[in-house]
């Protein structure tokens, strides 16, 4: 039957096609979201648990969406979206413990409330910073669409994060490769306290689809019946005629953004209007009036819940603190990942440095069958260097996809695609760019490890330098910003032989890598290299010259300025090192080199300050200062932005600076 909105029930009710069984599961799995809702609330007053965000009053839409879903589709849930994982079934007292920062919950207590995600049950918990997952939603319906299986991925956000960049750049994406992502977007009516008047200039977000050429539904979200017959009828469709869908849910938030937020900036009359249309107590109100739920039913399911709850709180209670082990801590930053040296020394060729790069990425390819490239123009173009130049004709545009100009989401993308078994090759067509899509790299793939034991199998390639006369924008070396942040793997080759041989154990290594290649290089330098297929070992560092007197610490073109220079004088015993991977770093081979020689030169091309040689001359001091015979010299550019005119970048770059401070430094 339709119920007609009356006194009782705001809204219509459309039954006509579900089953008693499906209607009752639909409200048990509402009040016990609710139930475990308000009990969190006393335990926050009673200082058992540190804070809590409240999804009272928006039930019906976790929960219509969750049993819409097969149970082995991803979902994508926030803070509020508690019935998605009640829905699913997750052991209570494993969401009690992660909110009590126990060992039985998802983290080790290493983040708090709904920050995690469990493959167990396909749900991927959300980060502070919310645009990204919509981006990682993108990747894991692409793993989806590429491995042909029917299947849909549901993402939530609400009306204030459809504000941010990377709803936008999510949703273009998506719709552009046709991808089966459902954004749930909720819109409460305010993004904490500022009302939607003030976040965007459109009556409905759902009309923000029609800008990317998407469907998009208005859906009453405090209707479970709504929910569950829309979502379901829509999902259905997108399953066998993949596409993105927008749904926007209209809804209330209840309780405040979190309980010290309140909600004193809600008119009264507001607030009142959304009471009565409470998903749970109208909805309770229709079951009984169609005979569907009985009295001592009611009662039955809420001591069932009620027992459930106490029962699970009790676990958690008896589980002990979490006691901190240093070493268990430093080690989960990166998945376990066991180097198998491949060897090749037959078939050498005369190689420049981005054909070493462009062979390296394509036996890659040809390796890894769930390997997926995405970068601007890379695909019928090649790249604007040339690296995936007939990628397209080998691999076909599933695996080299040409992306819009949307750094953040495409990043997004790649974890996505190692979320749902793949591996992600992205190229920022210059390094300098990355800045587009730093939020994702250093909040989402440097931390998911540690946090919740999920690797981001994902290599950004970053064309970098200076020395080409590009100017601000496309010359930097900014691999400090990296370094700095730990769960990331940083690789700086200087040579084609490197270059190929770590860009392979790159991509074999389950943790986020960015891979720096120097542009001033790719055409500049050629070697011997082998045509086939070899790997060589990250966070290894390269003797090249040995001598006595002075040890040089480098990588990237500051290997070449000190090669030509020691070549120049060879009357000068150095030892140079190429430090080849930036992070891990081979603290071992320059400990040892400064031992032997007593100085420390260590050049970079990056400007000085904050930069890799400052914490080099720290650790030096730290370590071996015993045996330092002299000051550690740090060289480095200007700070100031890279310049274009020749005559300015030469003296903006260390180059110009190293010889006078190398021979001040063996004269001390």
């Amino acid at each position: 039957m339709i119920s007609k909105p009356s006194i009782s029930y705001p809204f219509d009710y459309d039954n006509r096609f579900i089953s008693n069984q499906i209607l009752l599961e639909l409200y048990k799995n509402m009040l016990k979201s609710r139930m475990i809702e308000e009990k969190m609330l006393i335990l926050l007053r009673q200082g058992k648990v540190s804070k809590w965000f409240s999804g009272i009053g928006q039930e019906a839409i976790s929960v219509g969406v969750t049993m819409a879903l097969a149970n082995d589709e991803y979902i994508l849930p926030m803070h509020r979206n508690l019935g998605v994982f009640t829905t699913r079934q997750i052991p209570l007292h494993r969401l009690f413990a992660q909110w009590q920062g126990k060992a039985g919950g998802f983290t080790k207590g290493r983040d708090r409330s709904f920050h995690f995600g469990t493959q167990d049950y396909k749900i991927i918990g959300m980060i502070s910073h919310l645009g990204p997952q919509l981006g990682v939603a993108d990747g894991i319906a692409l793993a989806h669409k590429i491995r042909n299986e029917k299947k849909v991925t549901a993402v939530f956000t609400g009306e204030g994060g459809t504000s941010e960049g990377d709803f936008h750049e999510a949703m273009n994406v998506a719709s552009v490769w046709s991808l089966p992502v459902l954004f749930c977007v909720e819109n409460n009516g305010y993004g904490l306290s500022t009302p939607i008047a003030e976040q965007f200039n459109c009556k409905h977000i759902a009309h923000k689809g029609k800008g990317y050429g998407m469907e998009a539904h208005i859906i009453e979200g405090n209707n479970i019946l709504e929910v569950y017959n829309r979502v379901s009828e829509i999902t259905a469709g997108m399953r066998e005629n993949p596409r993105p869908v927008l749904l926007e849910f209209k809804t209330f938030r209840i309780r405040g953004h979190e309980e010290a937020s309140g909600t004193k900036y809600v008119p009264d009359a507001l607030m009142e209007t959304w009471k009565e249309k409470d998903p749970i107590s109208n909805y309770t109100r229709f079951l009984h009036d169609e005979a569907i739920l009985l009295d001592e039913v009611e009662e039955r399911y809420r001591n069932e819940i009620q027992a459930e709850i106490d029962e699970n709180l009790q676990i958690a209670y008896a589980e002990n603190d979490i006691a901190c082990n240093e070493n268990e801590e430093l080690n989960d930053v990166y998945k376990d990942y066991a180097y198998k040296e491949v060897k090749s020394e037959d078939d050498i060729i005369e190689a420049r440095f981005v054909d070493a790069v462009s062979l390296g990425l394509r036996q890659a390819m040809e390796k890894h069958g769930n390997l997926v490239f995405m970068g601007q123009d890379i695909a019928e173009y090649g790249g604007v260097f040339k690296v995936s130049e007939g990628f397209v004709d080998q691999f076909g545009k599933d695996r080299v996809r040409n992306t819009p100009i949307c750094e953040s989401a495409i990043i997004s993308t790649g974890m996505g695609l190692s979320i749902n078994g793949m591996k992600a090759v992205i190229e920022m067509q210059f390094a300098d760019f990355v800045s587009s899509g730093f939020n994702p790299i250093v909040n989402y793939l440097a931390k998911s490890h540690y946090r919740w034991g999920q690797s981001a199998d994902v290599v950004v390639r970053m064309p970098c330098g200076a020395g080409v006369g590009a100017g601000p924008f496309h010359s930097q070396t900014n691999e400090a910003w990296f370094t700095k942040t730990p769960g990331l793997k940083v690789v700086y080759p200087a040579f084609p032989y490197d270059a190929k041989g770590l860009l392979e154990s790159a991509i074999e290594d389950p943790n986020p890598v960015l891979f720096f290649e120097h542009k001033a290089l790719y055409r500049s330098i050629t070697q011997e290299i082998p045509k086939n297929y070899y790997n060589l070992p990250l966070g290894k560092a390269s003797l090249l010259k040995q001598g006595q007197d002075v040890s040089i610490i480098t990588y990237g073109a500051g290997v070449h300025w000190a090669l030509e220079f020691l070549n120049l004088n060879e009357n000068i015993s150095a030892d140079l090192i190429d430090l080849r991977t930036l992070s891990p770093l081979d603290t071992e081979a320059i400990f040892t080199s400064i031992k032997k020689t007593g100085k420390a030169l260590i050049l970079q091309e990056d400007t000085l300050f904050g930069g890799v040689a400052s914490d080099i001359s720290a650790l030096l001091m730290e370590n071996c200062f015993e045996y330092l015979d002299a000051p550690v010299q740090r060289v480095a550019s200007l700070d100031t932005p890279i310049p274009f005119a020749k005559s300015l970048e030469s003296n903006f770059l260390a180059k110009s600076r190293f010889e006078k401070m190398l021979i001040n430094l063996l004269a001390y």
